[in-house]
Order: structure tokens, then sequence, then C-alpha cells
């Protein structure tokens, strides 16, 4: 670790967070190099190792960030509602993943590899982001759903959490896709973030 404040250190890792992320808007995750990151940041791609060992840990601490504000969102959902319909919390969990996009694209990648290439701690610091989601949803369950049980909880949260990871490749279809979609005569309704979780948590919910 280099030498320098805890202010510095921090700053540095979200200037190589940052630049990751605005790369991630245009490039694929396999063309995106660490001297592609060092290229947007202020400083050399050597010095970015001081702060992570491999690109996938850039990408696991852009991918707790992401749900860090989920969680924030989450939060607000719980803080701000006194009580809530099945298709009121429905919705508002929606919306919040629809503002989550980027999360929903880094879930559907290979999440092995990203975690299999992380040191133990920022892994660690990652699951505790991770974890926090799902007590999250919890309290959102327990507070506006008071009829569930708690192994009602748990099957959401089993179910609810895995459909996530398909959630973006559905919700986000190129041209290219539609295209062959459409040779290969699939008949294909495309629908919204919004539209594809609402529909599930209602149907759980519901069941």
């Amino acid at each position: 670790m280099p030498k320098g404040s805890p202010q510095l250190t921090a700053a540095r890792k979200e200037e190589i967070i940052n630049a990751c992320e605005k790369l991630y808007q245009t490039m694929s995750f396999k063309d995106i190099t660490i001297r592609e990151i060092g290229n947007v940041t202020s400083f050399t791609r050597t010095s970015i190792y001081n702060y992570f060992h491999t690109k996938e840990e850039i990408f696991l601490a852009l991918y707790e960030r992401e749900y860090d504000r989920w969680n924030d969102e989450l939060q607000s959902i719980l803080k701000n509602n006194k009580q809530l319909t099945t298709e009121a919390l429905a919705g508002a969990i929606a919306a919040s993943l629809q503002n989550r996009v980027q999360l929903l694209k880094l879930l559907s990648m290979n999440n092995y590899d990203m975690e299999a290439n992380s040191r133990l701690e920022l892994l660690v610091s990652f699951k505790k982001a991770y974890g926090a989601s799902m007590q999250n949803i919890r309290q959102l369950l327990e507070k506006f759903c008071p009829d569930m049980t708690e192994n009602d909880i748990q099957n959401f949260i089993y179910v609810f959490f895995p459909f996530m990871f398909g959630i973006y490749p559905y919700a986000a279809v190129t041209d290219k896709q539609k295209e062959a979609m459409s040779k290969a005569e699939i008949d294909y309704l495309y629908q919204s973030v919004y539209d594809i979780t609402y529909h599930c948590i209602i149907k759980l919910l519901n069941n």
C-alpha cells in the first residue's frame, strides 16, 4: 500500500473506480485493461497496482459501490413509507433497480472470475455490501408484508436474488440480438428492467 493519508488513498481508489466506470459505458469487460484505465486517470498505470492488483479487483470495487447505492435506495423506501401495498412495494423495488442498470450489467457478468482474481479482504468488503442488500430486502418484506412467514421471506430472497442475474440480458437487447431473434422466428416481447422486476415480485408476493 502506498504511503499517504487515508483521504489520499480513498481519493485515488475512487478515481480508478470512476475511470473503470467511464470505460464500462462503451467497452466490454474483456476489452478493458489496467492500461486503458490508467489512460483516463491522473497518475501512471503502474501506480494503479498500489491500490488494486488486478482488473477484476477494480470491477469488484465498482460492483460493491453499485450495491451500496442500491442499498441507499432500499433504505429510502424503508424509511420514507409507513405502509405499502403489494403493488406499491413491487413498484418501489422495481424502480430502484431501474435506477441501477450498471449493477444489473455487472450481475450478468462472470462473477466467478471476478471474485477468484480478487484478494480476500476486498471480496469480504464486497460481500458485506451484497449481504446488506439481502438484509434490506428482508426488512422491506417484514415491514410491508407482515403476513409473510420466515420461510416465505427466505424463499423470496433465494428466488429473487438469483433472478436478478438475468434481468440485464433480457432488458438490454442489442439490434444484432433482435435481428437474430427475428431470423430465428422467435416471437419475443421486449420489456424494461422495471417491467421484468415488477412482474417477478408480484408473482413471488402473491404466491
